[in-house]
C-alpha cells in the first residue's frame, strides 16, 4: 500500500529551499579577489592532499600522486604569479603557502627536480 506525502512536509521542504537559495551569493556579486583566494586556497589543499600532507605518514599515504601534485602546485603558481598584484595582503601568506608546497615536492621526490626545475618555479623562480 503507497503512502500520500503529507502536503504540510511538502510546503516545508519548498520552503527550505528558497531558504537556502536566499543563502546563495551570486558570482557577479563575489569580489574578484575572493574568487582568485578562493582558488588558490582550492589547489594548495589539492596539492597538499596529493603530497599526503594530510596524513600523519606522508610517504605511505593512498593520496600520495606527485604527478597530480606536480599540475596542481604549476597551476597554483601561474595563478599566484598572474593575481599577485590584485592579491594585497593576501599574497604574502599565499606565496609562502606555495613556496612550503614547492619545498614538499621537492622533499617528497625520490628524484628531486634541480633549482628552478621544480614545479611551478618557471614562474615563481628557484625555490630552496
Amino acid at each position: 500500500m503507497t503512502q500520500n506525502p503529507d502536503p504540510a512536509d511538502a510546503v516545508q521542504h519548498a520552503e527550505d529551499d528558497v531558504a537556502d537559495l536566499d543563502d546563495v551569493r551570486e558570482l557577479a556579486d563575489v569580489p574578484a579577489i575572493e574568487v582568485i583566494s578562493r582558488a588558490a586556497v582550492m589547489l594548495m589543499s589539492s596539492a597538499a592532499e596529493k603530497l599526503g600532507l594530510s596524513d600523519p605518514d606522508p610517504e605511505n599515504s593512498p593520496n600520495l600522486d606527485l604527478d597530480e601534485a606536480r599540475r596542481v602546485i604549476t597551476a597554483l603558481a601561474g595563478l599566484v604569479t598572474a593575481s599577485v598584484e590584485y592579491l594585497g595582503p593576501h599574497a604574502g601568506p599565499i606565496r609562502e603557502g606555495l613556496q612550503a608546497l614547492q619545498r614538499a615536492f621537492r622533499e617528497t621526490s625520490a628524484h628531486p627536480d634541480g633549482p628552478g626545475k621544480g614545479p611551478g618555479e618557471k614562474y615563481t623562480g628557484p625555490v630552496y
